[in-house]
């Protein structure tokens, strides 16, 4: 009997999610034998011609992680789709556009420019930017294009499941699968993790006051953190409270504060939103001035709230008013 046909790519990410396939250690044994990666193109030589072959539908699954930001990845989403019966969004980037969806507060002009011509590491003189197609003697080179905006995958195919975290923690990746082979999956659009508040597997709980009341907020190089005592009562930005559950609160135990890789709970619509509001009300005063100078310790709001989340938010990117391509 053949064994069930999976596959792994990356799109707009940073390869950490490759990284917890990696980190399966012996247990990646355990998925060799049960399954079979037919592509993998991080770790094996495979070519996007051998997928084209394939019938539809011949893939068991297929774990797509990073955000869509170019054509090709578009493409390559589109194609692995059409392969595939069982698409699963791995990591924040392909669940909620990740830190790649962070260029979503600017042009793609703006991010070239900052890439090949303003970063001070950057000797550009000729003011060299990609093209997407260059005439040379041997012929024509084609690169791919980059979309205005950073788009999660489900907003560019239909996905199945979710497996949330930056990177994914290994526990999941191995839930998901056996799940899959053994035909235990929950209803479709579901996501692979504990539907709770983070807060309620953090070892520090017991030390969380009911409304921790704050008067200064720090960034988490500016005190020495009690190893002990609840991250948010001491002051530090940790959204425990509105991320989900599933990760064992990991940040938390090298003591420093959870960033929100692992997304919203079900119940949450809009996770910036939700943890921003949560955030701001903790401040400890009725004076607006004082509020506001509490909260000035959070220099990056959006950077801290909508970390992970913005391509997926109901802003979903800075609005570009007239800028060339809109906000497409």
């Amino acid at each position: 009997m053949s064994k069930p046909k999976v596959a792994f790519y990356w799109c707009a990410s940073c390869g950490g999610c490759e990284e917890t396939v990696v980190d399966l250690a012996e247990d990646v044994l355990k998925v060799v034998e049960a399954v079979d990666i037919v592509f993998w193109p991080v770790a094996m030589d495979f070519k996007r011609d051998d997928v084209a072959k394939m019938a539809d539908g011949e893939l068991a699954v297929c774990f797509l992680n990073g955000a869509i930001r170019s054509t090709e990845q578009y493409e390559m989403a589109e194609l692995l789709r059409k392969k595939a019966q069982l698409m699963i969004a791995f990591g924040s980037c392909s669940h909620l556009g990740g830190i790649p969806g962070l260029a979503n507060l600017f042009t793609k002009q703006q991010v070239l420019d900052s890439s090949y011509q303003e970063v001070f590491s950057v000797v550009n003189t000729e003011k060299t930017y990609p093209q997407v197609s260059t005439k040379v003697p041997e012929g024509n080179v084609t690169l791919p294009d980059l979309f205005e905006t950073v788009k999660t995958l489900d907003q560019v195919v239909d996905v199945d499941y979710y497996i949330p975290g930056c990177p994914p923690p290994t526990k999941l990746l191995v839930n998901a699968v056996t799940a899959i082979l053994e035909g235990k999956l929950p209803p479709k659009g579901a996501i692979l993790a504990p539907d709770i508040a983070l807060c309620n597997e953090c070892a520090r709980k017991d030390t969380k006051p009911d409304k921790p009341m704050i008067k200064e907020y720090f960034r988490p190089h500016l005190i020495k953190a009690d190893p002990e005592k609840c991250l948010l009562a001491q002051g530090l930005v940790c959204l425990g409270p509105g991320t989900r559950a599933g990760c064992d609160a990991a940040c938390v135990k090298g003591n420093m504060p959870c960033t929100g890789c692992l997304g919203p709970t079900d119940q949450v619509k809009d996770y910036g939103a939700k943890v921003m509001s949560a955030i701001a009300s903790l401040a400890d005063s009725n004076d607006e001035a004082e509020i506001a100078k509490i909260l000035d310790g959070i220099p990056d709001p959006v950077g801290t709230f909508y970390r992970y989340s913005l391509s997926a938010s109901m802003l979903h990117r800075k609005y570009l008013g007239s800028a060339k391509g809109g906000n497409k």
